[in-house]
């Protein structure tokens, strides 16, 4: 498995991916109720940055993701009394039905397999489970410069609708932020993020 983020993973935390976190927390938490009976799971955790500020008030986590490098960062961060799984490789590898919640921000234009990943997560979740993602609205291909990535965003009604066909209810999006970006063409860009809720 080729590693697209070996180079990044070092300098991953910066002040903007913190700041964008706690943007993406903060408006999860007006849309659901942690509880410290709960198991999360973090889809495309890179380097933990959600779900180690979920943690405090959940009973678990369980960090996925793709990048060794990005989980290497993140075992770094993890505390004696922190109970928290760590999986390499894709989600579909997860196949306990004990997940309370699934997190994930700016990961799914990273997803291929976006149905199956769907239909998976409906499985490994418990009853009432609920999924909170952020990702792009749909955009010119900018904002990764151009480079092949699987999604340049989402359109929140198609991205909803197959989450809809994958079994999950009470489906609901907005847009919560904006990203700005000065690109190598000297000017600045703009890209809208959403936030979308499910329940099972």
């Amino acid at each position: 498995m080729i590693d697209n983020f070996a180079d990044k993973a070092a300098d991953w935390d910066s002040p903007q991916k913190i700041k964008m976190t706690e943007k993406y927390v903060t408006e999860l938490l007006k849309l659901v109720t942690l509880h410290k009976n709960q198991k999360a799971l973090e889809l495309g955790a890179g380097t933990g940055l959600v779900g180690f500020k979920l943690l405090p008030k959940l009973n678990s986590v369980v960090f996925v993701d793709t990048s060794a490098a990005m989980l290497e960062i993140l075992k770094r961060k993890i505390k004696p009394d922190d109970k928290v799984e760590l999986l390499h490789g894709d989600v579909l590898l997860y196949t306990k039905n004990d997940i309370d919640l699934v997190v994930s921000n700016m990961a799914f234009h990273h997803i291929i397999n976006i149905k199956d990943v769907l239909k998976h997560l409906y499985k490994i979740t418990s009853d009432h489970a609920k999924i909170v993602i952020s990702d792009l609205v749909s955009e010119d291909g900018s904002f990764h410069n151009f480079e092949e990535v699987p999604h340049k965003g989402f359109e929140t009604e198609d991205l909803s609708a197959q989450f809809e066909d994958a079994g999950f209810k009470n489906i609901k999006s907005y847009v919560y932020s904006t990203l700005k970006r000065e690109k190598s063409d000297g000017k600045m860009h703009y890209y809208d993020q959403f936030i979308l809720l499910a329940e099972k």
